[in-house]
């Protein structure tokens, strides 16, 4: 087997899998890290990359690297996505990735993320579950929506986000009624325009992944601390996970904030992810006029890219 490290760098988060591949079968979790650096923060209104979110996160490269080091990684991939992609500066950014980690990071197209994503999902999902497959990936500056079997078939990357979504929209503590319905807006535009890509009509199974997705699904579930083995896999009915979505959208930060599940670098963008969640959970619902239950995985780019150093 293969040592290989795979480092995901969004818009809100930086995350790293260590594990163990080999040419066939699953991969070997060795550590799995994440901090919330807000790279991407004010990218959207700027173009630009502000230097104390660059800061935050080459200092959490460096940690990276360092942790790479002490397992005698043999390969590492670095992607950066949405933020990274539509920052003016984002040579500043790549330059200091290469010097601190060794390796070229690739800006990939969204059209990449999102087969990555789905290579992370489906690498965990059963026979069993009906195909096609829609993996939702939603980012701090971009949803990736793919369809696909055991690969995907079709998929599309959206410019929109839960960091995005806060800054453009919900910037009040709870958001306006306002507020809301604009950032709704913008979220069923999306999907209208997603729909001319993707067929939803045909979708079997849906699976979420990512922070707001997980974040959602440890509020269906009532759970008192954040716990990823209950939150990996679950299956939960589709009236519970839009009802979540509500619930954490419409909640003042300070509600938020004392969830016991919730990561402090959600608190503040939660609502806007919970809100494009359910948005396309009720899309998919109206396009195939049946969707009884929704899944989530904890396995999505991060997977995908460490699959992808076989």
């Amino acid at each position: 087997m293969t040592r290989v490290a795979a480092i995901d760098c969004g818009t809100n988060s930086i995350r790293l899998l260590i594990a163990d591949v080999s040419r066939r079968g699953p991969l070997v979790e060795v550590t799995r890290q994440m901090e919330v650096v807000r790279l991407g923060q004010g990218v959207d209104r700027t173009g630009m990359l502000d230097p104390a979110a660059l800061g935050r996160t080459l200092t959490a490269v460096r940690r990276y690297a360092e942790i790479c080091a002490e397992h005698r990684v043999e390969s590492i991939r670095f992607v950066a996505t949405s933020a990274t992609r539509d920052a003016g500066n984002r040579h500043t950014f790549v330059d200091g990735v290469r010097t601190l980690l060794g390796v070229e990071p690739e800006v990939v197209s969204g059209q990449e993320e999102a087969a990555l994503s789905f290579a992370g999902a489906a690498s965990v999902i059963g026979s069993e579950q009906p195909r096609p497959l829609l993996v939702v990936d939603i980012g701090g500056g971009s949803t990736e929506l793919v369809v696909g079997d055991d690969v995907p078939r079709t998929g599309v990357s959206l410019d929109m986000g839960s960091v995005r979504l806060t800054e453009r929209h919900l910037r009040a503590d709870p958001p306006t009624g306002k507020q809301v319905r604009a950032a709704r807006q913008d979220v069923r535009d999306a999907l209208a325009e997603a729909a001319r890509e993707i067929s939803l009509a045909e979708v079997r199974t849906v699976v979420g992944v990512a922070g707001s997705v997980t974040t959602v699904t440890a509020h269906a579930l009532d759970l008192p601390e954040y716990d990823r083995s209950r939150i990996d896999g679950a299956e939960l009915p589709t009236p519970a996970v839009l009802a979540s979505c509500e619930a954490l959208l419409h909640a003042t930060r300070e509600e938020r904030a004392a969830m016991g599940f919730m990561h402090p670098g959600r608190v503040d963008v939660i609502g806007a992810g919970a809100l494009i969640w359910g948005e396309v959970v009720s899309a998919v619902q109206r396009a195939t006029g049946n969707l009884p239950t929704v899944r989530t995985s904890e396995h999505d780019i991060l997977d995908g890219i460490a699959l992808s150093l076989r």
